[in-house]
């Protein structure tokens, strides 16, 4: 493995697309409290209107904190709802392939994980980012065998 292994995995076009809508929605809805009339809801209407924006950026910003977090010890996953943190022997294949948007590690327990740190949208970045991955599972799982 070559660069850095335990670096984090992030996504790229995903991240920058939450952050930059999260900015907008918020900037949007705004200036559209600022300038919505006052005569029946009043300051109330025109706060939640800027509040509502808030929540909406904070839940944007979750989809652009996704990632996977590799180490010596193994990977924690930080999905949109779930974080889940795994030793390298549970881990037993890296697919990333036809299906889903993001890579899927098959775990010892028969269950798939999503990592959503790696998406195919990324294009050539997410191939090398999961074939990085397929690398440190490979490089920990020989390790453990012996």
């Amino acid at each position: 493995m070559t660069g850095q292994p335990y670096a984090v995995f992030r996504p790229r076009r995903g991240r920058y697309v939450a952050w930059g809508a999260a900015v907008l929605i918020v900037i949007c809805f705004t200036v559209l409290g600022f300038v919505m009339p006052r005569d029946k809801g009043g300051v109330a209407n025109q706060l939640a209107f800027v509040i509502f924006g808030l929540l909406i950026a904070a839940v944007l910003s979750r989809f652009a904190r996704v990632r996977a977090v590799p180490s010596e010890r193994g990977l924690v996953v930080h999905n949109l709802l779930v974080t889940r943190e795994l030793e390298w022997a549970e881990i037993l294949d890296v697919q990333f392939g036809g299906g889903p948007p993001w890579l899927l590690l098959d775990l010892a327990d028969t269950e798939q994980l999503a990592v959503m740190g790696v998406q195919r949208a990324d294009g050539e970045y997410a191939v090398r980012e999961a074939q990085r991955l397929a690398a440190l599972v490979e490089a920990h799982s020989s390790s453990d065998r012996d």
